[in-house]
């Protein structure tokens, strides 16, 4: 197969109404920022990925971690969290106390990868 055959083959799942949904999505939702929100999730997946890299060629390319390094990218990656929850309009303490009743729900003795790969259904 070819490059364009793929690109032929693949684009049969997309219909073209990707800008016309962001415009109504952008005109239906005034209450947040869709600009914040769309920089936040961009900049969350770019500094998310300096991070693995930095721990990717610690692990596998033998490189020393530098650690200073590290601490300031996911210091990048909160930022960016911060961001979408504030262009979203959503309490950062909110997310972050159900995101810890979440887990308590889910692992209440502590981890089991037996509960982590059998979750109750609508258990997200």
């Amino acid at each position: 197969m070819t490059g364009n055959e793929y690109q032929k083959l693949a684009m049969r799942t997309n219909d073209g109404k990707s800008y016309e949904r962001l415009v109504e999505m952008i005109g239906n939702n005034l209450d947040i920022d869709t600009a914040g929100l769309f920089m936040g999730c961009l900049g969350l997946a770019g500094e998310s990925g300096e991070l693995l890299d930095l721990f990717k060629k610690w692990i596998f390319h033998s490189t020393p971690l530098d650690e200073e390094h590290a601490k300031k990218e996911l210091g990048d990656v909160l930022w960016y969290v911060a961001e979408i929850a504030y262009s979203m309009g959503w309490n950062l303490d909110e997310i972050m106390a159900m995101n810890i009743d979440k887990l308590k729900a889910r692992y209440p003795e502590g981890f089991s990868a037996e509960k982590s790969n059998h979750r109750a259904e609508g258990d997200i």
